[in-house]
């Protein structure tokens, strides 16, 4: 049996592949492992038995015989680790190569994350305005971080990587903000990133979920 990860039965992005499961579906696809999805409404997501699963009540999990585990991270470290096609051979690479996942998920995303969310649920409030500019200064000040470290190679440390791939799906968040523009060398990467075949495969599949659940 291959491993069964959980999905928004309904993604609240309508498809644009910005929820968590995307990670691990690409992942997957990468390494050309099969897996089997499992959808959740987002009130069965709050309910015992996803909670014992991801005590959060977020997805994706991942189900494998006897072991479980949450946070997308995690997840799609287990699988690299498993499957040859996403960490390095060489020891000092393969350290490099986790250190950029943690750096993705712990100093990237964050500031990103907060200014999607203000932009979604604070567009009404008095103060959106003023706080708007300086949530966008924090992303701008880790684009330019990365975008000094990346200059004009293809990936972060040599050939593609998870961590290019947590990183390349953390950045996709941006893809309508306008502030990828600014960076022509972090929006060439988050493209190459999406052009690979694995992640339109993943895409593709994660896509699907959407337009079935938006079928009358």
């Amino acid at each position: 049996m291959p491993p069964t990860i959980t999905a928004f039965e309904s993604s609240p992005d309508r498809g644009k592949g910005h929820a968590r499961d995307m990670r691990v579906r690409w992942a997957f696809e990468e390494v050309g492992q099969p897996y089997d999805v499992r959808l959740l409404s987002f009130a069965a997501m709050k309910q015992p038995p996803h909670l014992a699963l991801n005590p959060f009540g977020q997805i994706p999990t991942y189900e494998d015989g006897d072991l479980a585990l949450f946070e997308s991270g995690a997840i799609v470290l287990h699988i690299a680790e498993r499957h040859d096609g996403l960490l390095p051979k060489d020891a000092n690479a393969r350290a490099r190569a986790i250190a950029w996942m943690f750096a993705a998920l712990s100093t990237v995303e964050p500031p990103i994350v907060e200014l999607a969310m203000a932009m979604l649920f604070e567009r009404d409030k008095s103060w959106y305005a003023e706080r708007l500019p300086m949530l966008q200064d924090r992303v701008r000040a880790r684009l330019g971080e990365l975008s000094r470290r990346l200059g004009k190679a293809d990936w972060l440390d040599g050939a593609f990587n998870a961590g290019d791939l947590m990183m390349v799906t953390v950045l996709r968040r941006l893809n309508t903000s306008g502030l990828l523009d600014e960076y022509p060398e972090i929006a060439a990467y988050v493209v190459r990133g999406e052009s690979r075949p694995a992640f339109k495969r993943a895409f593709d599949a994660q896509l699907a979920v959407f337009k079935a659940a938006s079928r009358p």
